[in-house]
């Protein structure tokens, strides 16, 4: 019997996307997903996904927008999916705790944006937190610009009045 393999057709040029900015992709994967297992998975799943579909891929200039695109529709796949309640023992609890370290400065800040509507969430966490630029944010959730404008002016209104509402307890 013979194995035949196939082949996948990617370039050095994704590879090398992919190494320089996993962290941003997984810090990505892991806003949606809220579980680092998770977005280990989003991740790679991913890196399959654009493997397979690279050389579909017309505007190589815009790959790291592309691959932006696929964390994103991957992480809302695998919410769909995976819509389950996340139930951790009290040993693991206990072992976070001893272990805490906030990464955020502002932990109302963490908070106001878990409570935003995901629309409006992605657009924020793209724009700031991964430093993306309008057009690219458009590019990944496949919008208009005007909306992604109008997204995240609603967005930033939102969190101002829901911040403004933590002040004042």
């Amino acid at each position: 019997m013979k194995f035949t393999r196939k082949k996948l057709h990617y370039d050095d040029q994704l590879i090398q996307l992919i190494e320089r900015y996993q962290n941003d992709f997984y810090r990505l994967a892991y806003s949606y997903t809220k579980n680092e297992q998770d977005a280990l998975d989003v991740v790679q799943d991913s890196i399959q996904k654009a493997m397979q579909s690279y050389e579909k891929l017309i505007e190589k200039e815009k790959l790291k927008s592309w691959f932006y695109k696929i964390v994103v529709h991957t992480s809302l796949d695998f919410l769909r999916k995976h819509k389950r309640v996340q139930v951790m023992e009290d040993e693991q609890l206990q072992a976070n705790q001893r272990n805490f370290h906030d990464a955020y400065e502002n932990v109302d800040l963490e908070h106001a944006l878990d409570d935003l509507p995901t629309i409006y969430r992605e657009v924020v966490i793209l724009r700031f937190f991964e430093d993306l630029k309008i057009e690219d944010i458009a590019f990944i959730l496949e919008e208009n610009t005007n909306t992604i404008k109008t997204r995240l002016y609603k967005a930033l209104r939102l969190l101002r009045a829901d911040l403004k509402t933590e002040e004042e307890f």
